[in-house]
């Protein structure tokens, strides 16, 4: 029988305690239950915000990108090609080159990033299912056709399949030039057919224009270079092994990145953010659970005669320390589990029944993403021990201290 627990228990549960200390110590509770409950919350929401990141750019992303480690673009050779398909767990490789260029419709114009894929692309990214108008195909009767962002379109106005009024794409040329006002001289120019409109996210819907690799190639005159190479991972295998097989066949002068590196910015971004919330949320707690300091205080000067007659039986001064650590567990324990059960309870009618709403119409969802990991669940519980250790032990080690001759 674990002695100190029961009688802590029994002071917990105890009616006759003083009143002031009983609503000290209610106090105590219903601060850790609501600081605990308000901590799950929030990191519930930066898990549900960082799946939705990883959702909206899943829409484009490919499962891992190979780019040089030099300069932004390297020579695709077959022997290379050949080596990156013939890795084990590589389903798709899908061809790239990518580069800011000069996109002019009628009288408007803006910088876009002018995305040229191989014919393959569709079969390895799911940008097709994010189209709202038009179609997503890039050849068609013939003709090339470019896949626009839907902040492209609406901020020049673009309309799509007009063969009277093409786009027209423009990139500067290599080399020193003469003074000319022809603009022939400083630029190479093409024209192409808006054929659809994706919407992702706003970063990529306002910038994002994708044309056909050969389309690319030609206004850019890349040749055999390529930007990057977007590999898809065969169904089942670990993207994680392919990516170290990858990096072993073309060795030290590619990156190889998978999804998460290719937004670690953004990602990083949100983690730094959950971290600080969490710490800043460890100081409430804290702060709600001094007053299991002062209730135990109290508690000691009230239970100073129980403690000389336990000692007076033969209780030693660690089994008196202990009864108070285990009074101050428990209180903080039980404020815990019903902040936990409580946080859990809210997190899980949000993702069921979607409650809180966004409030903004052009919002990609419709409410506020939450999920739910065991390991905040973990680490909220790691911090509620250490802060009850941290406001307990100064109570306990001054009822361990008590005189008995002084309190019989």
């Amino acid at each position: 029988m674990n002695v100190p627990l029961l009688i802590a228990r029994r002071y917990f549960l105890s009616k006759k305690k003083r009143n002031i200390i009983s609503i000290i110590s209610n106090i105590s509770m219903v601060g850790v239950a609501v600081g605990t409950m308000a901590l799950i919350i929030v990191l519930s929401v930066f898990n549900g915000l960082e799946d939705l990141v990883r959702s909206l750019y899943g829409k484009s992303d490919p499962d891992l990108v190979i780019t040089a480690v030099k300069g932004k673009s390297f020579e695709l050779q077959a022997p290379l090609l050949t080596r990156l398909r013939a890795t084990p767990g590589v389903r798709l490789v899908t061809e790239v080159i990518e580069d800011n260029a000069l996109l002019q419709y009628r009288d408007r114009q803006m910088v876009v990033k002018m995305k040229g894929v191989s014919k393959n692309y569709y079969n390895q990214s799911n940008i097709d299912s994010a189209i709202v108008d038009g179609s997503h195909d890039l050849h068609r009767e013939g003709l090339d056709y470019a896949l626009l962002g839907a902040g492209v379109q609406h901020e020049l106005s673009i309309t799509l399949d007009n063969r009277f009024a093409p786009m027209r794409l423009l990139y500067p040329k290599a080399g020193k030039f003469r003074v000319s006002m022809d603009p022939d001289a400083y630029f190479t120019q093409k024209n192409i057919l808006a054929g659809g409109v994706f919407l992702i996210e706003q970063r990529i819907d306002d910038s994002y224009v994708f044309v056909p690799l050969e389309f690319a190639q030609s206004l850019l005159n890349y040749g055999n270079r390529r930007t990057a190479l977007e590999v898809k991972v065969k169904t089942g295998e670990d993207i994680g092994d392919v990516k170290q097989a990858i990096k072993q066949r073309l060795g030290p002068d590619f990156k190889v990145l998978d999804s998460d590196e290719q937004h670690v910015s953004l990602l990083k971004a949100i983690k730094v953010e959950k971290m600080f919330v969490f710490i800043t949320f460890a100081f409430i707690l804290l702060i709600a659970s001094i007053n299991i300091f002062f209730s135990l205080s109290m508690l000691v000067i009230d239970k100073k005669k129980d403690m000389a007659v336990l000692m007076a039986m033969g209780a030693g001064r660690r089994t008196i320390r202990n009864i108070f650590l285990f009074e101050g567990a428990i209180v903080a324990q039980v404020g815990a589990i019903t902040g936990l059960v409580l946080g859990v309870g809210i997190c899980w009618l949000q993702q069921t029944f979607h409650i809180v709403s966004m409030g903004m119409a052009t919002s990609v969802v419709d409410s506020y993403p939450v999920k739910m990991q065991l390991s905040d669940v973990v680490l909220t519980g790691v911090a509620i021990i250490f802060i009850t250790i941290a406001v307990s032990i100064r109570p306990a080690l001054n009822a361990s201290r008590l005189d008995v001759r002084d309190n019989l």
